[in-house]
């Protein structure tokens, strides 16, 4: 027995394990033993105390203050975590949010299922964000939960809703909010730098430099600052109707009603009309209507943020499983 230094105490165990002969296979295999880990050195026990202690500090500083090897205890945390995923079994989920987690650079994605009932993810792999990718969970979900599927958010990616709509047809989709305005967003961000470039040209000099001239009264402003003032007014006069237009639209996903929902888009396209702004977008809602107006009815008002919040806590776990390029590591 060794003392740890932090409270703790090792203790070591001189256990004989036998190997026999394998009548089937005619190799020699070593006796298993319910109380050992999968690591023989350590028992089960103390494997699923390192998993625990894992959750609040990483696999280098424990495996300091235990005085193993780093590797040993990332085996003993996966052995954990793997049986605590056994233990939460799989779902039969009713109501699945679906996106791609990027793992490294260069486009290297997997994709993440989440139970949005549950609010857990349920399943993580694949090898990219293809229709094949998403198929492996289906085809592991198997046919019988798969018809008991009634929803399926995800972003408007074609792949996926492919996959969903040949894998589980009696699910809904429904485009997911955050995805649809960061599309709107990025409508909104060329129309401020179109709307410049008609007012100033090659001339910049109106967007930077100009702090002064909007802080200042108008009286003491000279004649060259009542000009910039003047084009900096006109430049965001119409910014500022696209800005407003930008949080109004977040009020589409408020009806209880297609009908009403249609009746307010319909109204805020010819607001984008008159103020002749970019129709793009609301031309990808056109197109894409049927994913969105699917949140109008009541059986499918889930949480849409889960999603979302998802990737963040995975970018936690990539950042903290920095160093340890093991795919099942960052599965589990």
């Amino acid at each position: 027995m060794r003392d740890l230094g932090c409270g703790g105490w090792r203790v070591y165990l001189e256990i004989e394990v036998r190997r026999v002969d394998c009548r089937g296979c005619g190799g020699v295999k070593r006796e298993r033993l319910d109380f050992l880990a999968d690591n023989p050195r350590y028992t089960k026990g103390f494997a699923f105390e390192v998993g625990r202690r894992c959750r609040q500090a990483s696999v280098r500083d424990l495996a300091r203050d235990l005085g193993l090897d780093w590797d040993a205890v990332k085996t003993l945390e996966m052995q954990y975590m793997r049986a605590q995923l056994a233990a939460a079994g799989m779902p039969r989920p009713t109501a699945i949010g679906i996106d791609e987690i990027s793992v490294r650079k260069r486009h290297a994605y997997r994709i993440v299922v989440s139970d949005l009932v549950a609010r857990r993810p349920i399943w993580f792999g694949g090898e990219d964000r293809s229709e094949a990718s998403l198929k492996q969970f289906y085809d592991g979900l198997g046919p019988g939960k798969c018809g008991q599927i009634k929803l399926a958010v995800m972003d408007m990616w074609k792949p996926f809703r492919n996959a969903t709509r040949t894998s589980a047809p009696k699910a809904a989709i429904l485009f997911d909010k955050f995805h649809v305005l960061r599309h709107l967003g990025a409508a909104l961000d060329r129309v401020r730098k179109a709307e410049y470039a008609r007012l100033a040209g090659k001339d910049r000099r109106f967007i930077k430099g100009q702090k002064y001239t909007l802080l200042s009264r108008r009286e003491n402003l000279t004649l060259q600052g009542r000009q910039s003032l003047e084009l900096l007014l006109a430049a965001n006069k119409r910014l500022n109707t696209a800005y407003v237009l930008k949080e109004s639209f977040g009020q589409l996903w408020s009806y209880d009603r297609e009908g009403w929902a249609r009746r307010f888009f319909d109204n805020w396209r010819a607001s984008l009309k008159w103020q002749r702004l970019e129709p793009a977008f609301a031309a990808m809602i056109e197109r894409h209507w049927d994913g969105i107006a699917t949140y109008c009815k009541p059986e499918h008002k889930v949480s849409l943020g889960f999603v979302e919040g998802l990737n963040d806590k995975t970018r936690v776990f990539q950042r903290r499983a920095h160093g340890l390029k093991d795919p099942e590591y960052l599965r589990v």
